[in-house]
């Protein structure tokens, strides 16, 4: 029996999260309803956040050197594949960056660190460079910066960032296959600490790590469970030396009912199609605008992405709008 989307729709609009049943049918979807999905979406997402696209661009601040065993990263301690490596930037480059991803559109700035939690110096690195990017630059900043403590999360607040990141990955229940250095709760508190100290949290995960069904809708409610105000869905895309290189990734269609699915239960808040989309979602890139209203351009930390002016087009091309600083 088919699904009546748009009741599942306006369920959503009205605060109503679809039920576990009506999750999984959005994953189960047949092949001769994937529009009808994308379209209930669509009314979710056009209802909270009209036609605007966000862009979000990253920056690599610390690349390579983690001790922590994340079997997805290509830069984590057991990863034995080609990438680059070195110490913090400074505050230069990192101010300089931000001028370049303003020139791109962005709607905010992204400062990414490979490591388990900030040392000193590298946080008073940031810090300093989080203060001269809003007093000279004038953009929203994000960090992503591992593990906080109480008194870091304070730090970054006062310095001026807006919101962290800090991705559960993936199911509760399967945390543990992912990563074995710290846990899914240690991810929680972080995103806790993060919200007790007045910034916005910013949590999703990953799919195509050889998740059930059931562990991704387990992951689009603890999404919502979280706080997060923003919710980044990647798509595995496998890098060479990864324990994970040998996994296959969902294909295009079952990537767009992921993005409905979460659109549904997180009616809201910023769903960003984040790394992954070229290689994953190919020729129906621009179909992921119809539940997302958020994504990143010009890579990925140690994978490249579109060029900025490509997703530009595309977003025009597609009916959308680009929300800028």
């Amino acid at each position: 029996m088919s699904m009546d989307w748009r009741a599942v729709a306006e369920r959503s609009i009205a605060g109503v999260p679809p039920s576990i049943e009506e999750a999984r049918a959005v994953l189960d979807a047949p092949h001769s309803e994937w529009l009808s999905v994308l379209d209930a979406a669509f009314r979710v997402r056009r209802h909270f956040h009209g036609l605007g696209v966000k862009i979000h661009v990253l920056l690599n601040a610390k690349s390579g050197l983690c001790p922590e065993d994340c079997q997805f990263c290509s830069q984590s301690s057991v990863a034995e594949g080609e990438v680059e490596r070195y110490r913090l930037l400074s505050k230069e480059r990192m101010v300089d960056a931000a001028r370049r991803a303003k020139e791109r559109k962005a709607w905010k700035f992204c400062i990414v660190t490979s490591t388990r939690g900030p040392s000193k110096r590298e946080l008073d690195v940031i810090c300093d460079a989080v203060r001269e990017i809003k007093r000279d630059v004038g953009i929203r900043v994000c960090a992503s910066l591992g593990l906080l403590e109480d008194a870091q999360a304070r730090r970054l607040k006062e310095a001026g960032v807006d919101r962290f990141n800090h991705n559960l990955e993936t199911a509760e229940r399967r945390f543990a296959e992912i990563c074995t250095t710290h846990t899914y709760q240690d991810r929680w508190e972080t995103l806790q600490r993060v919200q007790r100290a007045g910034m916005e949290a910013c949590s999703g995960g990953i799919i195509g790590m050889g998740e059930s069904d059931e562990e991704i809708v387990e992951l689009a409610f603890a999404a919502r469970r979280s706080g997060a105000t923003s919710i980044p869905v990647n798509f595995l895309d496998p890098r060479p030396g990864t324990p994970f290189a040998h996994l296959r990734p969902p294909e295009p269609v079952k990537c767009l009912k992921v993005l409905c699915l979460f659109r549904f239960v997180n009616p809201s808040r910023d769903i960003r199609i984040a790394g992954g989309r070229e290689v994953n979602l190919r020729s129906l890139q621009p179909f992921a605008l119809w539940p997302c209203n958020s994504i990143f351009t010009g890579g990925y930390l140690t994978t490249p992405g579109n060029e900025p002016n490509a997703d530009h087009r595309m977003i025009r091309d597609a009916g959308f709008e680009i929300v800028e600083s």
